[in-house]
């Protein structure tokens, strides 16, 4: 139950960020006078809309994506330069033409989006990604502020675990007691000693119980400030042995590879502390520079993943990771059973991937081909060029970018874009990346 209710949570918060997204192309596009005709969150079916004064507003059934359509974003045949040709590319262009022109209503050419100075253009089109950027800031400063990020591990008892770790995610009927519940620990107890030496950090203790497993320590604990001195004897525990990315280490023969410690159930007091304001902004920096690197490797990525959805790799926790493989993510923060996992971390988990799938999305649409936003920029961008250009050598503005001829483009990246969601949705139903 609680994992869907965790999907259910990251479905409404992306299309909460998508139509926000939308929203940062719609306002300033009327602002400027452009006609909307359309703001739809979603693809596919329409389940819900509804005729405002001249935009529909509405709900489709596949939750994807979403769209605003601003009348007049191809010129018409007459503003620019013709496109020779009679193949399937000129055909192409053509039809895309006469559909823009076919949306713009008598009388209010003046409202077209291709009318608009360059400036203008570039931030109707930066407003969609510059809410998601936005979006990523406010959840992150949430996060660091609001609810606070752990700081220290103290020596102060949280929870007693019941028995000792196997393979079964509960303590089985027979299981063998914890050292710790055997020994008589209590929540609250604060350790501050172990075999007479003197402890300030939980490492402290999680070392030499490592190292002591089969042999009786002295653990010195204040308990509602009365000092007690409890014997307890760690239990060997056989722990998996990870790499330096946090992939679990496994055998030539596929098993993995353990390392027998001490083992005594005890789950430490986290502090959690509240953030300055300006720490949202700079994790959001860090974020962002990862993300940058991620859609910069995409193809390598993309790559690795088919290898992984294969079975020729173990599939890496630092790749790309597709929208269901999100899903799968947020129905694990929600249902995991963790110790020590408050409802506050697991609030800011699902926060945090909120904030970075907004990343990803600006990011993602920064990317310079149409059909992005960052396509549009860029052809608006080069507008400006253009016009300055002219300027300085006395010559008539130029005539406005086609936007029409870089369909066969759109077109093609449209169908990378496909190809690469159905390599992800794959990827992440054989071979998920999990939380834990």
């Amino acid at each position: 139950m609680l994992a869907v209710l965790g999907v259910v949570i990251f479905v409404v918060g992306l299309l909460v960020s998508i139509g926000l997204h939308e929203v940062g192309h719609m306002l300033p596009a009327k602002k400027f006078g452009v006609r909307v005709s359309e703001y739809f969150v979603g693809f596919g079916p329409t389940l819900w809309s509804r005729k405002g004064k001249e935009t529909e507003y509405g709900l489709k059934a596949i939750p994807l994506g979403g769209y605003v359509r601003l009348v007049g974003m191809i010129p018409p045949e007459e503003a620019v330069k013709p496109v020779r040709g009679t193949g399937r590319i000129a055909q192409l262009i053509a039809d895309t033409r006469a559909a823009s022109v076919e949306e713009v209503h008598e009388g209010e050419d003046h409202r077209a989006f291709y009318h608009l100075a360059w400036w203008k253009k570039v931030i109707v089109m930066f407003g969609g990604p510059f809410v998601n950027l936005i979006l990523a800031v406010l959840l992150f400063t949430v996060i660091m502020t609001g609810i606070g990020t752990p700081t220290a591990i103290t020596t102060t008892v949280s929870r007693v675990l019941p028995c000792v770790p196997s393979a079964a995610t509960e303590c089985e009927p027979g299981a063998p007691a914890s050292p710790a519940q055997a020994a008589g620990l209590e929540e609250g107890d604060v350790i501050v000693a172990v075999d007479g030496t003197p402890v300030d950090q939980w490492t402290d203790i999680t070392a030499v119980v490592a190292d002591s497993a089969g042999q009786e320590l002295t653990f010195t604990v204040e308990r509602r400030s009365t000092a007690l001195d409890i014997a307890v004897t760690p239990a060997p525990y056989d722990r998996p042995q990870v790499d330096d990315n946090g992939a679990p280490l496994t055998n030539p023969d596929g098993t993995p590879v353990t390392k027998t410690v001490g083992y005594v159930g005890l789950v430490p007091v986290a502090e959690i502390e509240s953030q300055p304001l300006t720490a949202g902004i700079q994790h959001t920096g860090d974020i962002l520079v990862r993300t940058v690197g991620v859609v910069a490797t995409l193809p390598t990525a993309l790559y690795h993943v088919t290898m992984a959805a294969l079975g020729q790799e173990e599939r890496s926790t630092e790749g790309v990771i597709g929208i269901v493989g999100v899903g799968r993510i947020a129905a694990d923060v929600a249902s995991a059973d963790l110790d020590g996992y408050e409802t506050s971390m697991r609030i800011a988990d699902m926060l945090s991937l909120l904030a970075a799938l907004n990343l990803a999305l600006f990011v993602f649409n920064m990317i310079p081909l149409v059909p992005l936003d960052g396509g549009h920029i860029a052809s608006a961008l080069w507008q400006g060029i253009k016009n300055g250009w002219a300027r300085l050598r006395g010559l008539p503005k130029p005539a406005p970018v086609d936007v029409a001829r870089m369909m066969p483009l759109a077109y093609g990246v449209f169908g990378l874009l496909v190809v690469m969601g159905g390599i992800l949705i794959w990827a992440d139903i054989v071979a998920p990346v999990t939380y834990g």
